[in-house]
């Protein structure tokens, strides 16, 4: 039986050290030349993990409040603000519980950003409500997640990625019924006696297509701008597993 609880328990300061994590700057120049920012925004980083893209964020001159349920990465987070005297305040908190009204100019999920994460879809609804409470009028939203269409055409299906310091292997699966996608990560490291990862896909996270969202959003008086499958502009596709939505309040 699967963990719904999963989100709660597995992350580790070891993540830092992940090849998805080198792509951080690129990720953040692509966010603010699609929304169009201009460095006066204040922004909302929902599941910010150790806040690799709120404190890149802060450095460019941004106001950033980053929240997360694992209070490692908070603590972290808030220790690299710190230290290097950002502007950045990082909350441990369950996203459910946040009490936001009309604050923000940009709210962000990022590398998934715990959407699709919680226990059934009545749960993942409400962080879309956070979302939407939490931005002014005419706020803007930026999510980026893996996508239903694909994960219905493709999986089950192997992935991997070449960083700097190590590969990345992922295997995924795919349980129609509920829509959830199960994930399972491994690495090998450079330099170092290869080891066969134990893979075992798990963490079922609910995904949605660009038409589940743009029906999400508005019924919660948003709307989709623009979408993409990658951190380039490439645009959208049930081929490409990325998918990446920019919406705006209405």
């Amino acid at each position: 039986m699967q963990d719904m609880y999963w989100y709660k328990k597995i992350w580790s300061l070891d993540i830092k050290n992940n090849t998805w994590v080198e792509d951080t700057e690129n990720q953040v120049d692509f966010i603010i030349k699609t929304l169009g920012l201009n460095g006066s925004e204040r922004i909302f980083d929902l599941a910010c993990g150790f806040g690799r893209h709120s404190l890149s964020l802060a450095r460019r001159g941004f106001t950033v409040v980053g929240v997360d349920i694992t209070k490692d990465f908070v603590e972290d987070a808030a220790q690299a603000a710190k230290e290097n005297a950002l502007d950045a305040e990082f909350i441990h908190s369950d996203i459910r519980d946040l009490p936001f009204k009309n604050e923000f100019d940009v709210a962000l999920n990022l590398a998934d950003g715990a959407i699709g994460y919680l226990e059934t879809d009545e749960e993942n609804l409400k962080i879309f409500d956070v979302i939407a409470h939490a931005l002014k009028p005419g706020g803007k939203h930026f999510m980026d997640v893996c996508n239903a269409e694909h994960a219905e055409l493709y999986f089950p299906k192997r992935h991997w990625q070449i960083g700097k310091k190590e590969i990345a292997l992922a295997e995924f699966d795919w349980i129609p019924e509920t829509r959830r996608m199960l994930y399972g990560g491994g690495n090998i490291e450079f330099g170092k006696t290869a080891r066969k990862p134990d893979i075992v896909p798990s963490n079922p996270t609910r995904l949605y297509s660009r038409a589940e969202l743009s029906v999400i959003f508005e019924r919660r008086g948003m709307e989709i701008i623009s979408a993409y499958s990658d951190y380039y502009g490439k645009p959208d596709s049930n081929k490409e597993l990325q998918l990446i939505v920019y919406s705006r309040k209405k």
